[in-house]
């Protein structure tokens, strides 16, 4: 063969090839077939120099031409966009694009964005892949990942890029699918499913950009948006505002990730504590202080699973008044904690998490009085809880009553909470004062983990949820309590269970008469109460939280010297025997309920 045919036909063979490496690695680009030209149309001088060329290009690892419409260096900012929320997204997606931006996005958000009119690269032409195994591989290609963790200022990352055509992304805007949501709705959903709504590639892409924010900027909340647009608008460079997005960023996958671990550790039917747990935290307000002036707090929402409409104070509704403070959500959280404890309509007073008031009757209006005649010193200033709804009626004793000590002074709250209100009723409580928290809240669920902290760890424990009806009031004495009085032994169990230990409650017809708390020693706490409880505690109950440990010349001995008809307590003392024969002296009747309500 003449040489100028063999260097004509090498060099239309180069060419061909060189053709097929450019479209498959910038799938964006594609070569015409005409771009193979026949040897006849190339002068032999002209195909040699073009085939030495190409067969050079090959030699030297097969290294593609920079290109400037894929090129790193080209001066084009992308922005990669895949929503699962797409809150705002129309707002995002055009503010990019009039500050120059090439919006790279995949399915469902890129269909959302076009149909607002901007202009869209789908990320199967960067990636010269479509969607694969229904969904699950989109974005997990170089192309994607290697634009987003290349570092800017590493030469050889920018190399590496051009070599393969790659451009890099200046902003990650990614949030995920909805596991939390899909996984505890009410209508429920197959294990098979909630598999499926595990995000792999939005983690991975939100990671990627989180890791690199020095390069790029992660967005995963609609929220900041529009502080992301004037970031870019204004061209800052404010290292701390990227930091704070990958923090973000990174919490979000965090969350995500323990929503997962929660779920999937209640399918293998595991133990209640597993070997690692994780709580989600979402913060609701900041706090002007904590416990005392001092102190800085915050308040936070737990994101678990299982608090999803699970109720308590946390969710609770404000209607009116002052923001919470740290005591008043502990508060709260103690007194309606307490309220729904009881079936019949209830009013609980708390003073410093303890129940200083709890009466039950049918007019709620008349449990009200009762609970604040209990204690009417420390319930001034004190959190009402009703279990019931506070109608007009209700609300206007609470705004008028007067305390019990001297039939004048108005009575005043930091904070009523109730299951809800009428419309009536909530516009008399506001009218009370300005400052009156007024809380809708929501029964707590049963079966709830109870966590406490602890220098350096945290004790998790079952919720305490024993009510009377679980358990059994065995008569250990000679004389056995009336109806009435197992009545009122069974109210003054339920309201010692709420007390802080060492706790004494004296009760009589279904109303507290006396709480002693917090004492060291059971004694004092006894009599506390009984001061309290004055000439009433004649035959009314007493609940013991704990035993009592000595009977003759202590607590046993003086409850019954002073009048009460029964005595409820755990039991459980080397000398319960002591405690029998004391109340068997006295004529009082005692039961065991062998379930001890120890709070600290």
């Amino acid at each position: 063969m003449p040489a100028f045919a063999i260097a004509a036909a090498a060099a239309s063979t180069s060419v061909a090839l060189t053709s097929s490496l450019v479209s498959s690695a910038h799938p964006s680009i594609t070569c015409h077939p005409r771009t193979t030209f026949p040897s006849n149309q190339l002068s032999t001088t002209s195909a040699y120099n073009l085939a030495t060329f190409r067969v050079r290009a090959m030699a030297e690892t097969l290294s593609i031409p920079n290109l400037d419409s894929k090129s790193s260096i080209s001066g084009k900012r992308q922005a990669l966009i895949s929503l699962s929320d797409k809150t705002d997204l129309c707002t995002l997606g055009t503010g990019l694009q009039e500050l120059g931006f090439t919006i790279v996005s995949t399915g469902g958000t890129a269909s959302a964005l076009e149909s607002s009119g901007v202009s869209v690269t789908k990320v199967e032409e960067l990636t010269s892949f479509p969607e694969m195994l229904d969904g699950r591989v989109k974005t997990l290609h170089p192309s994607i990942h290697g634009g987003i963790l290349a570092k800017r200022d590493q030469k050889h990352h920018m190399e590496a890029l051009n070599s393969h055509g790659i451009n890099t992304f200046d902003v990650v805007v990614v949030n995920l699918y909805p596991f939390h949501d899909k996984v505890s709705s009410s209508s429920g959903i197959s294990f098979e499913d909630g598999i499926e709504n595990i995000d792999i590639g939005g983690p991975a892409m939100i990671r990627a950009a989180a890791k690199n924010h020095e390069d790029v900027l992660v967005v995963v909340d609609s929220n900041d948006y529009p502080a992301l647009l004037e970031y870019l608008k204004v061209g800052q460079d404010d290292q701390q505002f990227r930091m704070r997005l990958a923090w973000k960023a990174f919490q979000h996958v965090a969350s995500y990730d323990s929503a997962v671990s929660e779920w999937l550790w209640k399918q293998t039917g595991g133990d209640k504590f597993p070997l690692s747990l994780t709580v989600p935290l979402s913060l609701k307000s900041s706090l002007r202080y904590g416990e005392n002036p001092h102190q800085k707090a915050a308040f936070y929402v737990d994101k678990s699973l299982a608090e999803v409409n699970a109720g308590g104070i946390a969710t609770a509704i404000q209607h009116h008044g002052k923001e919470m403070s740290y005591n008043n959500y502990l508060d709260a959280d103690a007194a309606w904690n307490c309220v729904c404890e009881f079936k019949k309509p209830t009013c609980v007073v708390v003073k410093h998490t303890n129940p200083c008031g709890v009466a039950s009757r049918d007019d709620i209006i008349e449990a009200y009085r009762l609970a604040v005649k209990a204690d009417p010193v420390s319930a001034f200033g004190g959190i009402v809880a009703f279990n019931v709804e506070v109608d007009e009626s209700l609300a206007k004793d609470i705004r008028e009553f007067r305390s019990p000590t001297d039939g004048e002074t108005r009575m005043f709250y930091e904070i009523v909470v109730a299951p809800k209100y009428s419309k009536k009723g909530l516009e008399v409580l506001r009218g009370k004062s300005k400052t009156l928290r007024i809380l809708e809240a929501s029964k707590n669920n049963k079966g709830k983990l109870s966590l406490r902290q602890v220098g350096g760890g945290w004790l998790a424990q079952e919720a305490d949820d024993l009510t009377p009806e679980d358990i059994k009031f065995n008569v250990v004495s000679e004389k056995a309590p009336q109806e009435n009085e197992l009545n009122d032994a069974q109210f003054a169990w339920l309201c010692v269970k709420h007390v802080k230990s060492n706790a004494i409650v004296i009760a009589k017809n279904n109303c507290m008469l006396g709480m002693g708390s917090g004492q060291p020693n059971r004694l004092e706490s006894l009599r506390i109460a009984m001061r309290k409880a004055g000439e009433e505690v004649k035959g009314a109950a007493l609940a013991s939280d704990a035993f009592f440990p000595f009977a003759w010349n202590d607590a046993v001995e003086e409850a019954c010297k002073s009048g009460v008809g029964v005595i409820a307590e755990p039991g459980g003392s080397i000398r319960d025997a002591d405690a029998v024969d004391c109340c068997n002296k006295y004529g009082v009747s005692l039961v065991f309920t062998n379930v001890r309500h120890f709070r600290h």
